[in-house]
């Protein structure tokens, strides 16, 4: 452990302690008789004469020294029960400091630096220790005593957690302590007679990242407009990063991304906001994305267990998640085994015999005559008793254990309409509109005419390879989930079980279960209206497989619409965006009508997450951790292609239309395939196999155009030999320029290739980079409101454009300021990116006084306030309490650039109504 550190007369103490490590600053040492091999006497004697000669010594039998070169005086810095722990520190020292050091010309700034710096880790380990820091009152109140004192923030400014570091000036570092708070990165530090205050809004934060300087291996950057700062020599650097972009994370979507974001319960206040609300956050964000669950599922439980697989005939060991109506398996090791159990399928949770063998056992049984066994939980009277608690609440679902024995049964799917029929019929409804009971496969299925009896015979071996798996596996949403069906999955799902297994990974056959009815209602109710949402559904009705001879038909044409209508009425936040008549009209030749409808709901809410909403935000961050993709896994293409945005132009669609309309019908299907098995990871692997396959032509090619040629050339040329579908496509689009065939990839090959390449990204690495890249989107978007602002006011005022945009920044400054500590209602009302740019941002009359007092060139006195109300109301024109940056620079350029005649006549105005009052 780190010590405190004093002072230490090596020279009476040489012969009690050996060196084993030493540099220029540093010395790690190791007390006679301890590991050397030496006799008890021998141990017994050295112990005692430290005892007598050195009381630093008894702490421990290894310890670390700073010296100051040419001093005869060391002191103990760090000491150790175990060389394994005092090695730990020495690295530490290593890694963070030692290079460090070298900036300092004065031996004592050496010395001071390095002792304050191992007392700020003291303090840091000893609140460390504890699960939470508000857990330690004394510690956390002492912390939050001196960020409030320093810093003179509002009393609503909410301390998340506090670190000892440093903060880098060039070269120098400043040791001090880094504060968190809901809105702000804050950090003090007082230093050689010299104090520091840094303060940073969250919400100008445009990049966070973890990086290396000349100096330290492992920095946090931090950056701004404009500026960068970096921290480091953190005590976990780990735990800091990780808190930092949750709430960085937090705050620009609260305050920037009002559209879509929906904080949970526990974040909606943000006063209230505490240090475990974020890493809870962080764990049910990952939960959900894990095993693709609606975001309205609450995480209860997280269990390190183990999972008897039968297929393995062993326990597999992993972690179990419960929530509100999952409970979820992962195995430890990626792709061995995951197992979601939704509690509507359970019937019992049995605790066993705890045995040597079977440690903590439970039981859960699921209604398809299944049981599974969970060993080595901990708490598992309460994990128990939680379970038991919620399956409790199940009781009161809507669908009766009959029917819902329909919905998962072994026979498929084909007793859904059964379910839908009775639930009109038993509850006496008004006749509804006809939907499709048949997916559009089965009536407009034209097989190829080529090799159909070779196609149709892979077809069939599929199928039995499919049967004999779930024979073993499980053939419900409760199957178990493996390596084994990853690659099934890649050969490409048989056509006869497309539609059955999309609804089982997606976990859309819950929904579809537990909601009988709703899908009939909600076309009944959509049906026959017009507003601008059908409208535009409407022109893209035809636009959706044009070449599938499904919807050059009207049942076809028919039941898009439906399902796209009904959906804009399920969820009018997204309404309807282009691209998901596409999708859409896939899933309709797979699955039922109503089926395809709640497999949209999945792909919307769930597995595409704020993809479809009026700035696509969802997808441009997918984009944008393409790039650093391509960047890392691509480097020389990369190198050849300097700006990746070019890429973005085509590879964008990939993204929304998971490859549809990209490629071949034949071939996008087995993509989609993957996506709903595995998620979005599916696109990113697949989007850089392509990128990779022709990464030779495009390092050659000349422009931007040939590239995009190149790219859409090629995808246009990925096949399905395998598939009974007939091939889509011109013939004569397979010869090139010369003349010569073009040369064919396989879809199997493809995906393969993407996997074995490309596939080692993790479910936690994507949810990661998409936190990291969200923030660099949003304020991409913030930068392109602020330059469409100005190219707006600009004309109309006579401020060079410099001064102009430093208007703008304090502008809104002072409008996230009275944000920070507001209610999300009022977030609302004032920023909504939907609305024009001019309007994006507005101040009230206090806001305005401020600003006014700040900008305004003339002398402050008792007037000051009376004119600055005045002007407002004469810029309020809308009378709403509100004015937007337009209105704010004319009046200040009034007063600085205007005429004399301009001036007197705004005073003048401002004595008349509506600047004028009763009263002022």
């Amino acid at each position: 452990m780190w010590l405190k550190p004093e002072e230490v007369l090596l020279k009476n103490a040489l012969r009690l302690w050996v060196t084993h490590k030493s540099n220029q600053y540093f010395i790690l040492q190791r007390r006679r008789g301890h590991g050397d091999g030496a006799a008890k006497f021998t141990g017994r004697l050295v112990g005692a004469l430290d005892a007598v000669l050195d009381s630093n010594a008894r702490v421990a039998p290894f310890r670390i020294l700073l010296q100051v070169p040419g001093s005869q005086v060391y002191s103990s810095i760090a000491c150790g029960a175990t060389m394994k722990e005092i090695l730990q520190h020495w690295e530490w020292l290593e890694q963070n400091l030692l290079h460090t050091l070298s900036v300092f010309d004065n031996k004592e700034d050496i010395a001071n630096f390095v002792k304050g710096k191992v007392k700020g880790l003291i303090a840091e380990e000893t609140s460390s220790r504890l699960a939470e820091q508000e857990e330690d009152p004394e510690k956390f109140r002492e912390g939050l005593v001196k960020f409030e004192s320093r810093f003179n923030f509002p009393e609503a400014e909410k301390l998340i957690t506090f670190y000892s570091c440093c903060c880098w000036k060039g070269r120098v570092p400043r040791q001090g302590w880094l504060y968190l708070s809901i809105n702000h990165l804050c950090f003090y530090s007082f230093f050689l007679g010299k104090e520091l205050k840094l303060v940073i809004p969250w919400v100008e934060v445009q990049k966070l990242e973890r990086a290396s300087n000349v100096l330290m291996a492992d920095v946090i950057m931090v950056y701004t407009h404009g500026k960068e700062r970096e921290f480091s020599m953190f005590l976990d650097i780990n735990e800091v990063f990780r808190i930092m972009e949750q709430l960085a994370d937090v705050t620009v979507r609260r305050l920037l991304d009002n559209e879509v974001f929906e904080l949970d319960q526990n974040l909606q206040q943000p006063t209230q906001i505490t240090k475990r609300d974020l890493e809870a956050r962080s764990q049910k964000e990952f939960f959900r994305a894990m095993f693709k669950l609606p975001r309205i599922e609450r995480l209860h439980d997280v269990v390190d267990c183990s999972l008897w697989t039968p297929f393995s005939r062993c326990h597999t060991p992993g972690r179990m998640y419960t929530s509100d109506s999952y409970l979820c398996f992962a195995s430890k090791e990626d792709g061995v085994c995951n197992v979601i159990l939704p509690l509507k399928e359970v019937v019992s949770v049995e605790k066993m015999e705890d045995t040597s063998l079977l440690p903590n056992p439970i039981i859960i049984s699921i209604r398809q005559q299944m049981a599974f066994q969970f060993i080595e939980l901990k708490d598992r009277e309460s994990l128990v008793n939680g379970l038991l608690q919620r399956l409790q609440q199940m009781n009161t679902s809507t669908v009766c254990p009959r029917n819902r024995d329909l919905v998962f049964g072994k026979e498929g799917f084909s007793n859904m309409n059964i379910l839908v029929n009775q639930d009109v019929e038993d509850g006496n409804e008004k006749e509804k509109l006809p939907t499709n009971a048949e997916a559009l496969m089965t009536s407009f299925h034209h097989t190829g005419t080529g090799n159909l009896d070779t196609g149709m015979t892979r077809e069939q071996i599929k199928e039995r390879l499919w049967m004999d798996h779930f024979a073993e596996y499980g053939r419900t949403v409760c199957m178990f989930r493996t390596e084994k069906i990853r690659k099934l999955v890649a050969m490409g799902i048989p056509e006869s079980l497309r539609g059955e297994l999309w609804l089982i990974f997606s976990d859309a056959v819950t929904d579809l279960a537990t909601h009988p009815g709703y899908y009939s209602k909600l076309v009944d109710e959509s049906m026959g209206k017009s507003c601008v949402v059908t409208e535009e559904i409407e022109r893209d009705l035809h636009r959706s497989l044009p070449e599938h001879p499904a919807f050059q038909n009207e049942t076809g044409i028919a039941a898009l619409r439906r399902v796209l209508t009904a959906y804009a009425h399920r969820n009018p936040k997204i309404g309807y965006c282009q691209s998901m008549n596409i999708l859409t009209s896939v899933l309709l030749l797979y699955a039922k009508e109503e089926e395809a409808f709640w497999l949209l709901v999945a792909v919307c809410e769930r597995m595409l997450p704020d993809y479809f909403n009026h700035r696509v935000l969802g997808a441009q961050v997918d984009q944008s951790i393409f790039e650093e993709l391509i960047h890392e896994r691509l480097p020389e293409l990369a190198e050849h292609i300097t700006d990746l945005s070019t890429l973005a132009s085509i590879s964008l669609s990939w993204f929304l239309t998971l490859f549809i309309s990209i490629m071949p019908l034949q071939s996008s299907v087995n993509v989609v395939d993957c996506f709903f098995f595995d998620g979005i990871k599916v696109i990113f692997q697949i989007g850089l196999a392509v990128l990779d396959a022709t990464a030779v032509e495009l390092c050659s090619s000349k422009d931007d155009g040939q590239a995009l040629m190149i790219l859409s050339r090629f995808l246009e040329h990925v096949r399905n030999e395998e598939s009974p579908l007939p091939q889509t496509g011109n013939v004569h689009s397979l010869l090139n320029n010369e003349q010569e065939l073009y040369p064919v990839t396989d879809i199997a090959d493809l995906i393969r290739d993407s996997y074995e390449k490309f596939g080692n990204s993790s479910v936690e690495q994507i949810e990661h980079l998409r936190c990291k890249h969200r923030i660099r989107v949003l304020q991409s978007h913030e930068e392109t409101t602020k330059q469409n602002v100005l190219r707006v006011v600009a004309p109309d005022v006579s401020f060079l454009h410099e001064d102009l945009e430093d208007l703008f920044d304090m502008f809104k400054r002072e409008h996230f300021i009275s944000r920070y500590w507001e209610g999300i209602s009022s977030l609302v009302e004032r920023h909504d990116p939907r609305r024009p740019y001019a309007e994006h941002y507005k101040i009230d009359s206090r806001q305005f006084t401020a600003l006014f007092k700040l900008c305004s060139p003339w002398p402050w006195g008792s007037h000051t306030e009376v004119l600055a109300e005045r002007m407002f109301r004469l810029l309020d024109e809308n009378q709403d309490h509100l004015i937007e940056f337009k209105s704010f620079a004319w009046c200040l350029d009034i007063i600085y650039h205007g005429e004399m005649n301009e001036k007197i006549k705004l005073l003048y105005r401002l004595h008349i109504p509506p600047g004028e009052i009763s009263g002022s």
